[in-house]
């Protein structure tokens, strides 16, 4: 399983156009070959922060997404709203368990 954590920041006035964004793009990203999972969270603590979560079934898959319209369109979108550069984690895991 692959994981990429994105972490950015908006004025907060700029959030809610670039969780709009993320909205009107889930389903589009969801569908993708490979792709386990994709979240998008506001901070509670800040009113500009967002962090998206994806997990896809491999590598291969991760950069199907990078070079998707839905990435080009976030890039296009969102980017001019973040106020420094984003930080992304990526990770390579194993899935031991789910409970529940």
């Amino acid at each position: 399983m692959f994981i990429a954590i994105v972490d950015f920041s908006t004025t907060p006035e700029d959030r809610p156009a670039a969780l709009a964004q993320f909205d009107a793009e889930r389903d589009a990203v969801r569908a993708m070959p490979g792709n386990l999972a994709f979240q998008v969270h506001a901070s509670r603590e800040d009113g500009g922060r967002i962090t998206v979560v994806h997990e896809w079934e491999d590598d291969a898959s991760f950069d199907g997404y990078l070079g998707s319209g839905s990435f080009a369109r976030f890039g296009e979108c969102v980017r001019p709203m973040m106020v420094g550069a984003p930080v992304s984690r990526r990770f390579r895991a194993e899935l031991v368990d789910v409970v529940g």
